[in-house]
């Protein structure tokens, strides 16, 4: 952490006293994950990340696939030149070897998918071309000009554990309105984001509960310098909904980058609500809310 300007001091070494928890969280906070001052998997997974500059490996697609700083650096470079690279989340998947082999080709390079020292070499020539990204234009373009009602969707839903019952309701809700519609249980984020992307949906809304705590808030995802504006714009709807369906505080949108808002390759929002209780007894008029945040995102008035 020390390595990433993180300081730690006043902590012996190998010791996890004051400093480092302040640390752990600081970094929590800066990557968008859940602030606990605990550096479990996904912390370390950043910290790991972090460490990476473009140009210190060769980038490509693989299984695992990779992940890294270096890589949310390169698809923003893409991005910024008119390749879309899809997301930008530091993860090397289909999209960005895509948009690699296209700059390959303009660069006349060999177009292998493969980040090395020649392609980075051309686009240190290129220089940078300013922060926008051409995948935050797309997933506008294709809400703005593809589904314009409830029946053109195709919607996951998910949950990962604990709601079976809310999610199959908000299915079985959303094909009455005529969406095409899957639902997802599992109790891992990055495996939901995965089947997600499977289905081939156009949208992706995860309902989970906030346990005791009262209140609702939706989160979207933000990441290395983008948002998704088409995610930030549904949690919106459903935050100016849900909450007065629920009869609970309003506890606002966020962006983070948590692995169910990271990994899934379509707009996607998690609702989090609670108590658990009363999502039991406002089920129908919580199903309804959510139902209607979707039908005004695809179709603004």
């Amino acid at each position: 952490m020390a390595a990433l300007s993180y300081s730690v001091d006043g902590d012996e070494p190998g010791v996890f006293g004051p400093a480092t928890a302040a640390a752990v969280a600081a970094i929590q906070q800066s990557r968008g994950l859940r602030v606990d001052d605990v550096c479990g998997p996904q912390t370390w997974a950043a910290v790991v990340e972090a460490g990476y500059r473009l140009g210190d490996r060769r980038l490509y697609q693989r299984k695992p696939m990779m992940r890294g700083d270096d890589i949310a650096d390169l698809q923003h470079r893409l991005g910024a030149l008119g390749f879309d690279s899809g997301k930008v989340d530091g993860i090397f998947g289909p999209d960005t070897a895509g948009a690699l082999a296209d700059f390959q080709r303009n660069a006349g390079l060999i177009a292998d998918g493969i980040f090395g020292p020649d392609e980075l070499q051309v686009l240190g020539r290129l220089g940078h071309r300013g922060d926008g990204v051409v995948a935050e234009l797309r997933e506008v373009s294709a809400l703005r000009w593809s589904a314009r009602t409830l029946e053109s969707l195709h919607v996951a839903v998910g949950e990962r554990g604990g709601l079976d019952a809310l999610t199959v309701s908000l299915g079985r809700a959303l094909r009455h309105h005529g969406a095409e519609t899957i639902v997802l249980h599992h109790p891992d984020g990055s495996e939901l984001a995965q089947q997600a992307n499977a289905s081939g949906a156009g949208v992706f809304v995860e309902l989970a509960s906030l346990g005791s705590e009262p209140g609702c808030r939706c989160a979207y995802y933000h990441g290395y310098r983008m948002t998704s504006p088409a995610g930030r714009e549904l949690a919106g709807h459903v935050q100016s909904r849900l909450p007065d369906a629920l009869g609970v505080p309003a506890l606002g949108t966020c962006g983070m980058a948590i692995p169910v808002l990271r990994e899934t390759r379509m707009p996607a929002v998690l609702c989090e609500m609670g108590p658990t209780t009363l999502l039991v007894s406002r089920g129908p008029a919580l199903v309804s809310a959510v139902v209607d945040a979707l039908a005004a995102w695809v179709c603004p008035t």
